[in-house]
């Protein structure tokens, strides 16, 4: 984990440059102003980063390590964050999962939702869920093929079934390209998937994508939430 602030600009001025960034892609390809939600991904920064975003107004944090994420919970547990799980999935962390976090991104398999489902309390609100599409046929990726809209369904049909977990929309992280168009080529591919999942009924209204390098492109594409680090953190 990093143990410093990076130098330059201020966390909070940089969280606000882009707010602004959100809000110019959001007018500039025709969305409802507010349509897209930030995620901080806060992976790697020390509690003193998450304080400075959060006195900058940003309420929602995305971890991808559990052993990392839990002191951090526990140091702002009384700031009114709603914490993102964005990490890859394993079994043994489901339950801490399930206890501490609001939304999980990267769903593929239907054994962790069940997991999930069966560890999240009855007293707290349904586990949010995202699944995760690979958009770009990489086989290193994890996520349901893209072009496999059967088995994207029967996911998502065994989530909706399972009690305490909700299902929310997908989520995807194409592997980096270099211009514009192709960035957009990709995202569009996962929106088209989710607006015909809701085209037969499913009522999705989350579409996470997009990140520091491609964030205009997925708000192009229809992105409801984007997850952004470094141009927060890193300066």
């Amino acid at each position: 984990m990093n143990t410093f602030i990076p130098d330059g600009e201020p966390i909070g001025a940089r969280l606000r440059a882009v707010q602004q960034r959100i809000a110019q892609a959001e007018q500039r390809f025709g969305r409802i102003p507010g349509a897209v939600t930030l995620l901080a991904v806060s992976k790697g920064w020390p509690v003193s980063a998450l304080h400075a975003a959060r006195a900058a107004g940003q309420t929602l944090f995305g971890e991808s390590y559990l052993q990392e994420a839990l002191p951090k919970i526990g140091a702002l547990h009384n700031q009114g964050i709603e914490w993102h799980f964005i990490g890859p999935l394993q079994s043994n962390k489901t339950k801490q999962i399930a206890q501490h976090f609001s939304w999980v991104h990267g769903l593929d398999r239907e054994s962790i939702a069940r997991r999930f489902s069966a560890q999240r309390s009855a007293l707290l609100p349904p586990l949010n869920i995202c699944l995760q599409i690979n958009a770009g046929d990489e086989a290193q990726k994890q996520g349901i093929d893209v072009r496999d809209l059967a088995a994207l369904e029967r996911l998502a049909e065994s989530v909706r079934e399972l009690p305490h977990i909700k299902l929310r929309g997908l989520m995807t992280i194409p592997a980096p390209r270099q211009t514009f168009d192709e960035q957009r080529r990709l995202f569009s591919v996962v929106r088209e998937v989710f607006e015909r999942l809701n085209q037969n009924g499913w009522g999705l209204d989350t579409l996470s994508m997009g990140m520091s390098n491609d964030m205009e492109a997925a708000i192009a594409e229809g992105a409801t939430l984007v997850r952004i680090g470094s141009a927060i953190f890193d300066g």
